[in-house]
């Protein structure tokens, strides 16, 4: 299954896409359960979803808004997590995952504008892979790791790469607003299947940047939710970004930053297309 989280006419929902197709799970469900994140809860606990005719469409996916496709709680992301990426940056090996967190409030939804912060020009791109987290997870062993997993949604860590390097920390270059877009489905592992043999790519202006096979990842989603729910406990609806390919603007000669007009696609196999446009961020009124 694919779910959404949109708005229309005002209201935010969420539901299936089926296709170009739209089922309204959120107006017909009810106000119970108000959005994909208290859904995914529900299912963990044993709720069992309304099933519809393959054909019933409330919606066409041209008449939404898509939002960031669930409402997390905690999203953590994960640094230098292909070997391209660890070569070209320089860094070296090294034996746990790099774990950093970027505030919620920072998400965006597919077609929406990421935008460039004023206060710089150096907004790079990150394609990666969302695992977004289906059950309660705390301390979930390595080979359980798939039981916890709601499905998995295309993700763009773009990155502001001068407040990146303030300091050793990366969080300020990562939680500038509008600039994660996460989307624009949640896809259920049973429609996703084996992750190692599928391509991810990002594509700037119809050109491509990054590529790469999921399987190309030095801490896979499994070992990835291990470490992360040995220190602290995750819930429905939380996110965990793997990490982004070799091909990133900043290490390339020229660098090469997005900038407003451009258009930036992630791509990956069985999961859906992500795709946003880069505007300027308003000008701040005094």
């Amino acid at each position: 299954m694919r779910y959404v989280s949109f708005r229309i006419g005002g209201r935010t929902s969420y539901g299936l896409q089926r296709g170009q197709s739209i089922v309204d799970l959120g107006a017909r469900i009810g106000d119970l359960l108000p959005d994909l994140r208290s859904y995914l809860m529900a299912l963990a606990h044993g709720f069992q979803p309304p099933c519809f005719p393959d054909l019933l469409e409330d919606y066409a996916t041209s008449e939404i808004e898509y939002l960031p496709v669930c409402q997390p709680g905690k999203v953590l992301c994960t640094g230098i997590n292909y070997v391209a990426h660890r070569e070209e940056t320089g860094r070296t090996e090294v034996p746990y995952p790099t774990i950093f967190g970027r505030f919620a409030d920072t998400l965006l939804g597919h077609q929406a504008p990421i935008l460039r912060p004023q206060v710089s020009d150096k907004l790079d791109f990150e394609g990666e892979l969302a695992v977004v987290i289906g059950r309660p997870a705390w301390r979930v062993p390595r080979e359980k790791a798939g039981e916890v997993i709601a499905g998995y949604a295309c993700f763009n860590d773009a990155s502001i790469r001068d407040w990146q390097r303030h300091a050793s920390q990366f969080l300020p270059g990562k939680n500038f607003p509008a600039t994660a877009p996460l989307g624009p489905a949640l896809v259920t592992p049973d429609e996703v299947g084996p992750l190692e043999g599928l391509g991810i790519e990002t594509r700037l202006n119809g050109t491509t940047m990054q590529s790469a096979r999921l399987g190309d990842m030095i801490f896979p989603p499994d070992a990835l939710i291990a470490y992360v729910t040995s220190f602290t406990r995750l819930e429905p609806g939380d996110v965990i970004a793997t990490g982004t390919p070799g091909g990133v603007g900043f290490t390339r000669q020229p660098p090469l930053f997005m900038k407003p007009g451009d258009v930036v696609e992630v791509t990956i196999d069985r999961v859906g297309e992500l795709r946003n446009p880069v505007a300027g961020e308003p000008a701040t009124e005094r």
